[in-house]
C-alpha cells in the first residue's frame, strides 16, 4: 500500500477542505485558535489558498475573523482580474454551501494536522541546531519545541481589572431580552441577557411550555431572532399556543376565528417595517439528543443566515449526556453545564425548564429542594423561578410563582395567585415592587388564612348546634 503524504489537506479530499473553511468562517472561537497555524498552502486548490490567505491577513492586520459578507468584500478589493474574481467567489459559494455536520470531528482533525505540521517544522529547526554542534544554542531547542506544542491552546490569559472600564460602566451593559410577563421583567432588571441561563422549575402539567412560549412570543415581537426547541409537543401544538398568545383567544376557540387569524398571520409575514423578529420552532427527539447535537444545529442555522438572540429548551431533562456517567446526577449536571457553555460560546440568552419531584406536585410553593434529579441543575442557572398550582388555582387560571435564585436582582420572593392562564397563554404577576412576599411572610399569611377558615368552620358548627 502506497504511503499517503500528509503535508497538505489534499489527502482528506475537497469536501473536507470546504467544510473546514466553513468552520473557520462561522466558528470564531475555533478560528482564533487555529488561524495562526493554518498555512494557506495546506489547501490543494488555488482559490481556497487565496481565501485562506485573506482570512489570515484580516486577522493579522485588523485582528478579526471575517464572516461571509466581509470576506467577499476583501476578496473583491484584492482581486483586480475579473476571471480570478469569478473563480474565487465561486469557491466562496461552495464554502458557504458546505455542510456543517460533524463539526467537532472536522475541527479535531484540522487541529491535529496543523499541530503536526508545526511540530515537523520545529524538529527541522532543532536538527539544524544539533548539526551545528553549538552547545550554547542547545537551550533554544527546548523553547522551539515548547512553542510548537503550545500552538492551538487556549490563548485567554485573563484581563486586567481596569480593562475597558468605560464599557463596564455602561448602564445598559446587559441588554436584556424581555419576557413580556409584567412584574417578572421588573424583578429581572429588564429580562434575560445574552450569556445568561434561566431555569423554570415546576411539576408536570403546570405551565412550563406556556411560560417559554410566552417568552419566545414576546422576544419575536420585540424584533429578536428566537429558536424554540422542544421534545414532547408537536410543532402544530406550539404554533396554536403562539396564535393564542397573539390573539388572546382561548386555545379551544381558535378554530372559530380562522379567517381573522389567517389574516393576522399574513399581515405579520408581509410586514416590511422590520419591527418584528423571527421565530423558528424545532422539535428534537427525546431519546438520544445531546447538547453538542443542538449546538451543531444552531451553527448550521447561523451559517444559513439565522443567528438567534434567544433560545428556549423545553426541557433540559429530555437532553442526554454526551458521554456515559456512572452517576445519573453527574450526567444531568454535565448537560446543564454544556448548555451554559453553549450560550456563552454562541452569544445567546437561554431559558430552560426542570421537572419538579413528586413532592412538588401538591406544593403551594415549589422550592429549590423540590427539583427533580441533580441539584447541580439549579446551581448552574443564573436565574431560577418556580411555578406551583393547587387544584383550585388550576381551575381559576392562577398560580404561585417564586424567585428562587437571581444573580442580577432580588430573590426569595413569592407571588401568590398571579394570573397564569394556560388556555390563553397569559401570565401576569402585577407590580413586582413591593408586590411579593418573603417566604416567612407567605407562611404567616397562609397560617392566618388557615386559622380564619378554621374559625369560620367552628362558628358554623356552633350555629348549627345552637339552632
Amino acid at each position: 500500500m502506497a504511503k499517503i503524504e500528509k503535508d497538505s489537506l489534499a489527502y482528506l479530499g475537497m469536501d473536507y477542505q470546504l467544510r473546514l473553511m466553513a468552520q473557520i468562517l462561522t466558528d470564531k472561537k475555533f478560528a482564533n485558535s487555529i488561524i495562526d497555524i493554518v498555512d494557506p498552502n495546506y489547501f490543494e486548490e488555488q482559490y481556497m489558498r487565496i481565501i485562506a490567505a485573506t482570512i489570515k491577513d484580516a486577522k493579522e492586520k485588523d485582528d478579526i475573523i471575517p464572516d461571509y459578507g466581509s470576506i467577499e468584500i476583501r476578496l473583491l478589493e484584492e482581486q483586480t482580474d475579473d476571471i480570478k474574481r469569478k473563480f474565487v467567489l465561486g469557491q466562496l459559494r461552495k464554502i458557504k454551501e458546505a455542510s456543517l455536520n460533524d463539526t467537532f470531528k472536522i475541527q479535531d482533525i484540522a487541529m491535529r494536522f496543523c499541530k503536526q505540521q508545526e511540530l515537523k517544522k520545529s524538529l527541522k529547526e532543532i536538527q539544524k541546531i544539533i548539526d551545528r554542534g553549538n552547545l550554547e544554542e542547545y537551550e533554544q531547542c527546548e523553547t522551539i519545541l515548547r512553542k510548537a506544542l503550545e500552538h492551538g491552546d487556549n490563548k485567554d490569559d485573563g484581563i486586567s481589572v481596569f480593562h475597558d472600564i468605560k464599557n463596564v460602566l455602561k448602564v445598559d451593559f446587559r441588554k436584556p431580552i424581555r419576557t413580556g410577563i409584567k412584574g417578572l421583567d421588573e424583578i429581572m432588571d429588564g429580562g434575560l441577557s445574552k450569556g445568561e441561563l434561566a431555569v423554570i422549575l415546576a411539576p408536570f402539567g403546570v405551565g412550563k411550555t406556556t411560560m417559554m412560549t410566552k417568552i419566545c412570543n414576546t422576544a419575536m415581537n420585540d424584533g429578536k431572532k428566537v429558536l424554540q426547541i422542544f421534545f414532547e409537543d408537536m410543532p402544530n401544538v406550539i404554533q396554536r399556543k403562539h396564535l393564542a398568545c397573539w390573539s388572546g383567544y382561548d386555545l379551544n376557540s381558535l378554530a372559530l376565528h380562522e379567517e381573522e387569524l389567517n389574516q393576522m398571520c399574513a399581515d405579520m409575514v408581509s410586514n416590511t417595517k422590520g419591527d418584528t423578529g423571527e421565530l423558528r420552532l424545532k422539535k428534537f427527539s427525546s431519546d438520544g439528543t445531546t447538547i453538542p447535537m443542538i449546538r451543531q444545529y444552531i451553527r448550521q442555522q447561523i451559517a444559513s443566515g439565522f443567528r438567534p438572540d434567544l433560545i428556549t429548551l423545553d426541557y433540559i431533562d429530555c437532553v442526554t449526556p454526551s458521554k456515559k456517567f456512572d452517576d445519573v446526577n453527574a450526567g444531568e449536571g454535565a448537560v446543564m453545564r454544556q448548555f451554559e457553555s453553549m450560550l456563552a460560546e454562541l452569544d445567546l440568552a437561554g431559558w430552560t425548564a426542570v421537572q419538579g419531584n413528586r413532592s412538588s406536585i401538591s406544593a403551594e410553593v415549589v422550592e429549590a429542594n423540590q427539583m427533580g434529579g441533580s441539584i447541580k441543575k439549579g446551581q448552574i442557572g443564573h436565574f431560577i423561578v418556580s411555578i406551583a398550582k393547587t387544584l383550585d388555582q388550576k381551575e381559576e387560571g392562577t398560580a404561585t410563582m417564586a424567585i428562587l435564585k437571581s444573580r442580577f436582582g432580588k430573590d426569595g420572593i413569592i407571588f401568590p395567585n398571579i394570573v397564569f392562564d394556560n388556555a390563553r397563554i397569559q401570565i401576569e404577576m402585577g407590580e413586582a415592587q413591593g408586590g411579593g412576599t418573603t417566604r416567612k411572610e407567605h407562611k404567616k399569611d397562609v397560617d392566618e388564612n388557615n386559622q380564619q377558615r378554621l374559625n369560620a368552620l367552628m362558628d358554623a358548627r356552633k350555629s348549627v348546634k345552637n339552632s
